[in-house]
């Protein structure tokens, strides 16, 4: 028992997995509709467009975190907008998109320094929470959270049948367009924790593995977010004793419960 609870005693670790919990929740359940939707590359590319926003954001005195959202919601209306006025897919948009910005943000990183290091930035420092990212990312997962609670039926028509949804009366352009901003919004939260490269795996993996067990949305919004919750107390629980860096180690652990969520679901197909 003492092994169990021994790295949690500590107010480094337990800080981390406080804020590992934080930001895992909202990604969950995001990752549900991401699945359903077809968009697990708009995670991806969010993530790393944000980069540029970071720097530039220091680099006139503003919030990080500001830059950062500034410039997640530039990536998802700029490849939302080449999709529709162009030819090519949404997913080879979402490519261009994306890598010109994260180019872009390496390249500014070098002219702009902004005082963080870079590591932290792409991979985060879940060691070395703070209150401020307490005070950030509380609110960004909260309403998140309330939101998809809330109106998980809107979106789920919207992932299933949009032209139901228009016909039902919803608004599908704000429901889209918020869809779009509470991505980017939860990839900011997850910044400080999970930094911006390891943010997509809690954006897509929780959704799914419980897209693997189950054909409710209800379940599968549950599963996703209790299978990111464990995985987030079990990767900082192993980072400890493997002195490994956590928010990778949650991560691998996500991807071995997606292989054991594979495995179990072709010896036990749905009906």
């Amino acid at each position: 028992m003492n092994a169990l609870i021994l790295p949690f005693t500590y107010p480094v670790m337990a800080d981390a997995a406080l804020i590992a919990l934080i930001v895992a929740i909202p990604a969950a359940l995001l990752s549900c509709f991401l699945v359903l939707k077809g968009w697990a590359l708009m995670g991806d590319g969010i993530s790393h467009a944000v980069l540029p926003g970071i720097v530039l954001a220091y680099a006139m005195g503003l919030p990080l975190l500001v830059g950062a959202f500034a410039a997640g919601m530039i990536c998802a209306l700029a490849s939302g907008w080449l999709d529709e006025n162009s030819r090519i897919k949404p997913d080879t948009a979402l490519g261009v998109v994306m890598a010109g910005m994260f180019a872009l943000g390496l390249i500014l990183f070098t002219v702009f320094p902004p005082g963080v290091h870079l590591d932290h930035i792409l991979f985060g420092n879940i060691l070395g929470i703070g209150a401020q990212d307490f005070a950030q990312g509380v609110p960004i997962a909260a309403a998140v959270t309330a939101i998809l609670i809330l109106k998980w039926r809107d979106f789920a028509l919207l992932a299933f049948d949009p032209v139901q949804a228009r016909v039902s009366g919803l608004r599908v352009g704000w429901l889209h367009y918020g869809m779009l901003a509470m991505i980017a919004a939860s990839v900011v939260a997850m910044l400080s924790a999970v930094g911006i490269i390891l943010a997509v795996g809690l954006l897509i993996a929780p959704g799914a593995i419980a897209f693997l067990l189950t054909r409710r949305l209800a379940m599968m919004m549950v599963l996703a977010a209790v299978t990111a919750i464990l995985a987030s107390l079990l990767g900082i629980w192993a980072s400890f004793w493997l002195d490994s860096a956590p928010a990778p180690t949650i991560i691998v652990i996500l991807t071995g419960m997606f292989v054991l969520a594979f495995l179990w679901r072709q010896v036990a197909p749905r009906p």
